[in-house]
């Protein structure tokens, strides 16, 4: 059984990179896997890009120019939706000829159009699609805020400066509709949240669901020793550290905005207590926060992130729109306690109690009242309940297994 798993880019974005874990633990659990990508670092032979042309993104930067033209030439909302209006015709791969499973995961700006999804659809061949945001249930947002058009035929979407019943929302909402249609596509959902919202989308009706959390390496993801890793990194080893990382800081979804207010409720600690932040940021935010703050910049390197959450005594995630956040499960395994708000997946894994702290939505007090009760002088019996929890519900063995059932059954359909 041969499954070919397809995804924008290799390593960039939590979604490639919780594609790429589930090829690892694929081949771990003995299953041929590999991956089509557009975007790869071409170090891992399993992995083949869909063109070796500098001109392969292309097709990102028309998607984007139709967008911005829709939205009348403003760059709001430009990449909180996504069209699908051109992409590669990946049918004709050998790899794709090859596959007994085609599992389709993040496959935007550029990838696939809806044409592309289509001819994977009527190929015959068995599909698998894991969801790692709303897209695959909207017409074109990644995340619908408080809107839940998608339960009907979407139209009016209040992404799109002039927003208007039959809106590009509606009419790709019904190509989309068209496209899955009979197409027995197997929908996964990573997070219990996610899953709900599929249930009361018009669009995957008639198709299955199942519900999968994204796999993690525990034996790379574990806990060591602080005083090594802090040395490793130059950070202090006489405060409580508390960690903030996004690939872009700057998305009002990360919820940047709580996480500053939060700082300048937590004041009184400025002298033992230092944030460090892990992503693409701009320095114009650090300046406002409330604490001594420190950038690593964005890691990529998957070892150099090990040590950062090694080094840290909680793990802060401020966002407003999450379906199963990789940097959580990462914090977890490596026995680092978690700090977030009570919305999407996120109290699926931030077990108020136990695993962190979950604060109201939207509530910097909360907030700040949860960072505090993770650095407070008093020893927390959480790192050994985080590690516990991850592996028992995000180990390779447990998800790969799961996909096998999945796969199993589609053939054995076919």
């Amino acid at each position: 059984m041969k499954i070919l798993i397809i995804s924008t880019s290799e390593r960039i974005g939590g979604a490639a990179v919780a594609a790429g874990r589930l090829m690892h633990a694929l081949q771990a659990n003995g299953m041929e896997a590999s991956m089509l990508v557009r975007d790869s670092d071409a170090l891992n032979p399993s992995v083949k890009t869909v063109s070796d042309s500098i001109l392969k993104k292309i097709p990102f930067l028309f998607e984007r120019l139709t967008i911005f033209i829709a939205n009348r030439f403003r760059k709001k909302n430009l990449f909180e939706v996504s069209t699908a209006n051109f992409g590669f015709d990946i049918t004709k791969r050998p790899e794709f000829k090859e596959a007994d499973i085609i599992h389709l995961h993040w496959v935007n700006q550029g990838l696939l159009s809806l044409k592309n999804i289509r001819q994977v659809v009527e190929s015959g061949k068995q599909i698998v699609w894991t969801m790692h945001d709303m897209w695959p249930l909207t017409g074109i947002c990644h995340y619908s805020g408080e809107c839940h058009r998608f339960d009907s035929d979407c139209g009016n979407c209040p992404l799109l400066l002039k927003p208007v019943e039959n809106d590009l929302s509606r009419r790709i909402f019904l190509k989309k509709e068209r496209i899955y249609l009979n197409a027995g596509i197997q929908f996964v959902s990573c997070s219990e949240w996610l899953l709900q919202q599929v249930r009361t989308s018009k669009l995957v009706q008639g198709n299955p669901l199942s519900q999968i959390p994204n796999p993690i390496d525990t034996d790379l993801f574990q806990p060591g020793d602080v005083v090594q890793a802090r040395q490793k990194l130059g950070l202090p080893l006489n405060k409580k550290i508390i960690l903030f990382g996004a690939y872009s800081i700057t998305d009002q979804r990360k919820g940047i905005r709580y996480l500053i207010e939060a700082t300048h409720q937590l004041a009184d600690l400025k002298d033992r207590v230092e944030l460090v932040f892990c992503g693409v940021e701009k320095q114009e935010l650090i300046d406002v926060i409330g604490l001594n703050t420190r950038s690593l910049g964005y890691i990529s390197d998957q070892s150099t992130m090990v040590s950062v959450y090694q080094a840290v005594d909680c793990f802060v995630i401020p966002s407003l729109e999450e379906n199963l956040p990789n940097m959580i499960m990462e914090a977890m395994a490596c026995g680092v306690p978690c700090v977030g708000f009570r919305t999407g997946g996120i109290p699926e894994m931030i077990i108020h109690g136990e695993t962190g702290y979950i604060a109201d939505y939207k509530s910097s007090e909360d907030l700040a009242k949860g960072i505090r009760s993770m650095v407070s002088p008093e020893e927390t019996p959480f790192r050994k309940t985080v590690r516990s929890f991850v592996l028992e519900h995000y180990s390779e063995n447990a998800v790969a297994e799961k996909y096998r059932q999945i796969y199993e059954k589609k053939i054995h359909k076919k």
